[in-house]
């Protein structure tokens, strides 16, 4: 992608966003690739390296472990391999064999599933293949702690098992020593240590010539020598001796093994790019965490259509310091695809002109940018931008004069796959002849169809926006009653620069604000407080749109709760209702179940016994007992509406209820524990303990 002028990325800061993407990798291969993060013109690229930090941000939203741990810088060792005669030593080897064991881990990841859900990514891996040949050939020579192994070849057993019994044989010898020694008095604190790789006794000085052997060396204070006894000589000798053979043949081990892996030196150099790849989606797929990145829509025409778009490091920075952070909307198309904003100054134009110019520079450098999904953005093959103040020292040319060398880059360069911001467009100029200008300048960029975001103060601009093909105007949204910007961009109308309203809200004597009106132009001022007024009216109908919409989606949570709750309640009736309907279907299964079992005796004991009479009356009180129940229960509720229970003890002349069959009548006589009651002129002797005391109830009350 090409931009204008060279300064154009550090003015729009994307120099900070690779910085912040900088910070996220652990390779050194990720951060020279966020060091030189290119913007790429090729709508498949862009939309593949999005891709990829989509699904890399999926997996870290879902938790779900990616095998790419990072790996040191193996650049030296692979190109050490590929030299003939070169050798790795036994860590290189080992960081050599924990990068295909890496490599090994995401070929492992990426199931047949996962392939498909996970396609931008393995698509970083689909032409290469795992070779585990590599890691074979390293774990034949190098143990888990990446020591040569002992059996690595006939030669090095033989060696390192002659040089274990030369060290047990030096050791018993040495403590011997050592103990005689300790006997004499003559060994020093310290006993023993090794010096020149010889294992040595450390004896008081003045008992050095006591001790035969060869003295190798004494302390700082000259009060301990350190002297190598005569007895151990030979075998130190000898296993100096097999140390270097052990060394040689461990060189030669170590020389092969490096040799056997020369030919897998590309594949080696292709997994290490691979891993430092997958680390810089990692470090894009944080930073858009961070930001709340996403994936937009990518269009191959040329287009802007932003949706709850926001600057990325000024989100971040209000993140920080817990202040919110006002999105914007903005929408370039081949109909309208210049768009001129107005407003006071503070109020967000340039903040607003570099979000649109930072977001669509990460578009296409492969970076999630802060936007809504819904979001649609093209392809750019040019940028061009002009922020500020542009004086040049070096060719001697004022603001303005420099100002419109850029200006005729623009008008020569710019064409429709060109993206273009001016901020101040026409400024540092007489205003009528400036504005003339910038007239002409707009004309002959919206005549070549580019995109563009205009930030001006000039009324004549705010006029043609609404005459020229292709332009259109846009405001700031400004609080005049608390004379606050509300960073808000307005599509469709101008704005006003609330000159005066500012110049009154801050205190100024009113008698220099009236004679500056007087010296303004009717018309201009006319003109400029109509925008004022439309602006007020138009933000106090959004308001109430805001408010109207908020009482709507509250009647919708309304109704959905009392849906749910309606549903709640049917449902619980409804499973109230099968319940009480499966009791009843349970009793009665178990009724007919007991009547079965009866019947069934009844017909055995009618067969063995010659009382045919009574087993009729059996079957008759079984039969009939379903029948007599009710009648019971009818007869008790009968009772119950009409007599009242009012217990204590019963005396003669009291009403009672016989509970066992629910019959009220009149005490006559007390017999001990039982009692004759009267029951119509029937008396009848009932147990006291089935009488319980009641007495009429009123009639209207029954």
């Amino acid at each position: 992608m090409r931009y204008f002028p060279d300064s154009a990325l550090v003015q729009l800061e994307f120099d900070k966003i690779q910085a912040l993407l900088k910070e996220h990798c652990k390779t050194e291969l990720g951060k020279q690739m966020a060091e030189e993060l290119r913007l790429h013109t090729h709508i498949d690229y862009v939309r593949s390296a999005l891709q990829q930090a989509h699904e890399y941000k999926q997996l870290l939203l879902l938790q779900e472990y990616f095998p790419n741990d990072p790996v040191l810088n193996l650049k030296t060792e692979l190109r050490l391999l590929g030299i003939q005669g070169a050798v790795l030593k036994e860590e290189q080897l080992m960081q050599i064999r924990k990068l295909a064991e890496i490599m090994h881990g995401i070929f492992r990841f990426f199931d047949h599933d996962r392939r498909i859900q996970y396609a931008g990514m393995y698509e970083v891996i689909a032409h290469t293949h795992y070779e585990k040949k590599i890691t074979a050939l390293i774990d034949e020579v190098l143990d888990e702690a990446g020591q040569v192994r002992d059996n690595a070849t006939p030669e090095l057993a033989k060696i390192r098992m002659s040089l274990f019994r030369k060290r047990t044989e030096l050791r018993r010898v040495f403590d011997r020593i050592l103990q005689k020694l300790n006997k004499q008095g003559y060994l020093a604190d310290i006993e023993e240590a090794f010096l020149n790789t010889r294992r040595v006794v450390a004896v008081f000085a003045e008992h050095k010539r006591m001790v035969k052997g060869i003295l190798h060396g004494e302390s700082d204070t000259r009060k301990t020598s350190f002297i190598e006894p005569e007895e151990t000589i030979e075998i130190n000798n000898e296993v100096f001796s097999l140390e270097r053979e052990e060394e040689k043949e461990v060189y030669r081990i170590l020389r092969n093994l490096t040799a056997a892996l020369s030919q897998y030196a590309p594949l080696l150099t292709n997994y290490h790019d691979i891993l430092g790849l997958y680390d810089f989606i990692r470090a894009k797929a944080r930073l858009a965490l961070d930001m709340d990145g996403n994936f937009p829509m990518i269009t191959a025409h040329s287009q802007v259509h932003l949706v709850d778009a926001y600057h990325p490091l000024l989100l971040l920075y209000n993140r920080k310091n817990s202040k919110p952070t006002i999105p914007i909307n903005v929408t370039l198309d081949k109909d309208q695809h210049i768009l001129v904003i107005s407003g006071p100054n503070a109020g967000g134009k340039t903040v607003t002109l570099k979000t649109v110019g930072l977001i669509q520079l990460m578009l296409q450098a492969g970076l999630l940018v802060p936007v809504h999904p819904t979001s649609q953005l093209g392809i750019f093959r040019q940028l061009m931008i002009h922020i500020g103040d542009t004086q040049s020292l070096e060719f001697e040319l004022s603001t303005y004069s420099s100002h419109l060398k850029n200006m005729k880059y623009f008008m020569e360069n710019a064409n429709g796959k060109t993206l273009f911001f001016i901020d101040e467009l026409g400024s540092g100029s007489d205003p009528n002849l400036g504005g003339a200008f910038a007239e002409v300048i707009m004309e002959e960029l919206a005549r070549k169809h580019s995109f563009g975001i205009v930030t001006t103060h000039y009324l004549n601009l705010k006029i043609m926006a609404n005459k020229v093909k292709g332009i259109i105007n846009g405001a700031m949204g400004f609080d005049e009653q608390n004379l606050l910007p509300m960073y808000k961009l307005m599509v469709g109308k101008p704005g006003s620069s609330y000159t005066f309203s500012i110049a009154q809200r801050i205190g100024l004597d009113p008698g220099l604000i009236n004679r500056a009106r007087k010296l303004v132009d009717e018309g201009h001022f006319r003109l400029d407080k109509l925008l004022n007024k439309a602006e007020q009216d138009l933000q106090k109908v959004e308001q109430k749109e805001k408010d109207l919409q908020k009482l709507l989606k509250e009647n919708e949570r309304l109704k959905k709760e009392y849906e749910i709750l309606s549903d709640k309640e049917r449902q619980k009736q409804e499973q109230a209702v099968l319940k009480l309907q499966n009791k009843i279907r349970e009793d009665e299964l178990q009724y007919l179940k007991d009547m079965e079992r009866k019947m069934k005796q009844i017909v055995v004991e009618w067969k063995r016994t010659d009382d045919k009479q009574k087993v009729l009356k059996q079957a008759e009180a079984l039969l009939f007992r379903k029948r007599e129940k009710q009648i019971n229960e009818k007869q008790e509720k009968k009772i119950n509406d009409r007599f009242q229970e009012i217990g204590g003890q019963c005396k003669v002349g009291d009403q009672v209820k016989i509970i066992t069959n629910n019959q009220v009548g009149k005490v006559l006589e007390i017999r001990d524990k039982r009692v004759i009651v009267k029951i119509g002129n029937l008396p009848m002797n009932v147990k006291m303990s089935d009488l319980v005391v009641v007495k009429e109830k009123a009639k209207e009350e029954a």
